[in-house]
């Protein structure tokens, strides 16, 4: 696994192995980061890579110009590799790691103060929203992450724990989410899951949803809606916005096959 453009282009990343990780190709990859160029949302972006495996589209998007990164992966191996991947590309101090589930992550958050009135004069829901917990992934298996070697010297001691949980005391926005969780998730948890991040964005964010090109389309909570949606193969990309943001939401979302 490498990155493909950028200021760390051609870096290779270390992957976690395991029969249950999931690449995401480069095809798909380059592809995907020319329509993000083109809406202009990675300079000096704020970053959330869910499911983030190895943390490939989360360092592809800093090699592009965004500013952070915060990867979140229940999976040790994967923490791990995150870790090491940010030491090996000199940006840990630009990354915040976080081992735990998505589910108890976006729990965490703080929506912040402005989002808050924003929504509320809006009528839209002004907390993240909650709703049963449910078991977001099998055991071993990181969405996005590639197999690969070299992890022997990174897998040794504790799991990691999270570098930072804590905001500024007014929360946080993302400009940028990746949500790459494994195919075989439901349905009903990828829309929990998107309704519970819907208040951790702004009026100009983008959530880029990434799943079976056989699977439906991903159902959106009340707050949220797919702009654009374009298919690679096996593949199938959503990208998604607070209702209202942009030109793109005064058109129907656009169905394109590679």
């Amino acid at each position: 696994m490498r990155i493909i453009a950028g200021a760390y282009k051609g870096s290779k990343l270390v992957a976690p192995g395991g029969s249950n990780t999931r690449p995401t190709s480069d095809r798909v990859k380059e592809s995907l980061f020319s329509m993000l160029d083109g809406y202009g949302v990675l300079q000096a972006a704020n970053v959330l890579d869910l499911f983030a495996g190895s943390g490939g589209l989360g360092f592809e998007a800093m090699s592009r110009g965004a500013a952070e990164v915060d990867f979140v992966d229940s999976a040790g191996a994967s923490a791990r590799a995150v870790e090491a991947n940010a030491a090996k590309l000199g940006i840990d101090h630009s990354t915040r790691i976080h081992s735990s589930d998505v589910v108890s992550f976006l729990s965490s958050q703080r929506v912040p103060k402005q989002q808050m009135s924003g929504q509320q004069a809006s009528g839209q829901q002004a907390v993240v929203q909650r709703g049963p917990e449910v078991k977001l992934q099998p055991e071993g298996h990181s969405g996005g992450a590639e197999h690969g070697d070299g992890l022997d010297e990174v897998l040794d001691g504790e799991v990691l724990e999270a570098r930072s949980d804590l905001d500024d005391g007014d929360g946080r926005i993302f400009d940028l989410v990746f949500m790459d969780p494994p195919y075989p998730l439901g349905e009903d948890a990828v829309t929990q899951i998107l309704g519970r991040l819907s208040g951790l964005l702004d009026m100009e964010s983008i959530v880029v949803v990434e799943r079976a090109s056989r699977a439906p389309e991903p159902t959106m909570p009340a707050a949220l809606e797919i702009f654009r949606s374009k298919t690679f193969g096996e593949t199938a990309l959503y990208f998604v916005q607070l209702k209202g943001t942009s030109e793109e939401s005064d058109t129907a979302a656009v169905d394109e096959s590679a």
